[in-house]
């Protein structure tokens, strides 16, 4: 079975502004090159993440999907990802014991469970004591069944741009792209 919605490779570019984190989708190419816009999402910045909408073009006039927490303010809660409609498509949610050494996060979507975490702990060590700007984050996302689910790469840049692959049929592009963004907007990057 499928996702509604599956793209396998996809990117996450991001744009920071005084006020805002703008986020870009764009597929990609089979050249690696960016491809089609698939939408974008803005955040205010020093604000509350409890809730984060997609819309389908930079006119901003139609939300196509969007993640909210389930609770303000606390961490643990989590955060339900939504179609158009306002039906659940996926939830995900940090784990913030298991993040103390090396940042963790749970996903669900319709068939699928998984846990993902930053791919080098050497790395997510150097996070916690330094303040070295560009550093590679990864996050590898593995199934309950032991298969890979998705990976979110960070690629060294001036601004933030992420490479999502996504083998997993299963992941509807809304969650792999909210799960993307949700990772910067909570890591605060």
């Amino acid at each position: 079975m499928s996702a509604q919605m599956y793209l396998p490779t996809f990117f996450v570019k991001q744009k920071i502004a005084m006020t805002t984190n703008r986020y870009e989708l764009y597929a990609a190419n089979p050249d690696g090159s960016f491809g089609q816009m698939y939408g974008l999402a803005e955040q205010k910045r020093l604000a509350f993440k409890e809730q984060v909408t997609f819309f389908s073009d930079a006119s901003k006039s139609r939300p196509v999907f969007a993640f909210k927490a389930r609770r303000k303010l606390d961490l643990n809660a989590g955060y339900d990802i939504t179609d158009e409609a306002g039906q659940q498509i996926g939830f995900f949610r940090k784990d913030f014991g298991a993040s103390l050494l090396r940042s963790t996060f749970h996903v669900e979507g319709p068939g699928y469970q998984a846990t993902g975490q930053e791919r080098s702990q050497a790395v997510a060590l150097i996070r916690r004591f330094t303040d070295i700007p560009f550093l590679p984050i990864h996050f590898d996302f593995v199934g309950s069944d032991g298969q890979p689910l998705m990976s979110v790469e960070r690629q060294v840049s001036m601004r933030d741009k992420y490479t999502v692959n996504v083998p997993d049929q299963r992941v509807d592009f809304r969650v792999a792209a909210a799960i993307a963004v949700g990772l910067d907007a909570l890591m605060q990057r």
